[in-house]
């Protein structure tokens, strides 16, 4: 644990692959850009990998005043050891008082290893951040201008709020699509930091020998449509129906987790808490009650159309427009009116 540097700066991790940052990193930039504008600290990034330079000024575009910059043959591409001893010795050396990571395969497995190393907390799977005091009931000693780490807790009936008031850096990984991502502003100017770190034997221990790469099959979150189905729609045969309003629309197919749970479809598709945040133009929610786990993952959705036989379906409070109906008679006449106006 590093010592207390209220004046520290907010970092965030820059996740990049394959010369490409994250979506999610660019959301974590406009974040940490309020946080530190309320605490009237610097914004800083850590960019690590392999002839990746250029990314820092879409980094510094987007609220970075600071990109430390670290780049070797080893960091190529990610392996927990070498890029978490990229994180810890920075964090030594400039003593930043926040540092936040996207909730990302790479981020979950980053960051608990850091906060493990520098003896610090660490919150995930946040959905918000905000700047905030608080008070030690005991001793009632206050303590200004902590990090608040909000998420949802126990399944997602009740959203708690974290503090970390005793441990430093503080530390949270924030939930993929839940903070706007800005446009950037080329025109800004911040610094590159180029720093080196020396890596032990122990890091380089693990070799990478093959690299296989999926293609995507649902990229939920780039959907500008997306059209779902929950329990509601009651069968796997019924789910065809999801399916087809989706290709009348060109937009992506999602599910709630009651869908998935019923084999109606994969997990991969899941929009909610533990799935996939989304925000497109359009959502279509198809037999989906509306369980505040599944509207926490798409109720900024641009439109919101719900389509449910109860009319009294939690999902109708966050829809901006609502059908009331069976979903096996509704779709049908949605794909035939679509298709007439082709």
């Amino acid at each position: 644990m590093i010592e207390p540097n209220p004046k520290g700066e907010v970092w965030i991790f820059a996740e990049q692959e394959d010369e490409h940052l994250s979506e999610t990193s660019l959301e974590l930039c406009s974040k940490a850009r309020e946080l530190a504008d309320r605490l009237g600290v610097k914004v800083g990034a850590v960019l690590a990998g392999w002839n990746v330079r250029e990314l820092s000024y879409r980094l510094i575009a987007h609220g970075v005043d600071k990109v430390y910059y670290v780049y070797d043959t080893l960091l190529e591409y990610y392996r927990t050891l070498p890029y978490a001893r990229v994180v810890c010795q920075l964090i030594t050396r400039h003593k930043p008082q926040i540092v936040l990571f996207g909730a990302t395969p790479l981020g979950r497995d980053l960051a608990p290893r850091i906060a493990s190393e520098m003896r610090s907390g660490l919150t995930a799977d946040c959905t918000d951040l905000e700047i905030g005091d608080y008070t030690e009931p005991k001793t009632k000693a206050v303590h200004k201008d902590l990090l608040m780490q909000i998420r949802p807790a126990f399944g997602g009936n009740i959203i708690a709020t974290i503090v970390n008031f005793d441990r430093w850096p503080q530390m949270a990984t924030v939930r993929e699509g839940v903070m706007p991502l800005g446009d950037g502003d080329p025109r800004r100017s911040g610094q590159i930091i180029e720093e080196k770190i020396e890596f032990s034997d122990f890091e380089q221990s693990v070799r990478l020998i093959e690299r296989v790469r999926e293609k995507r099959k649902v990229n939920l979150k780039g959907a500008r449509i997306i059209v779902a189905g929950g329990g509601g729609v009651g069968s796997k045969e019924n789910f065809k129906l999801i399916h087809d309003l989706a290709g009348v629309l060109g937009g992506a197919v999602g599910a709630s987790r009651a869908a998935v749970d019923g084999g109606f479809i994969s997990k991969e598709h899941q929009v909610g808490q533990t799935g996939t945040t989304v925000r497109p133009a359009l959502y279509i929610a198809c037999g989906i009650s509306g369980a505040v786990q599944h509207r926490a993952g798409m109720e900024e959705s641009a439109k919101i159309i719900a389509i449910n036989w109860d009319k009294e379906a939690p999902i109708f409070g966050v829809a901006h427009y609502g059908i009331v109906g069976d979903l096996t008679k509704v779709i049908p006449m949605m794909i035939r009116a679509i298709r007439e106006k082709e």
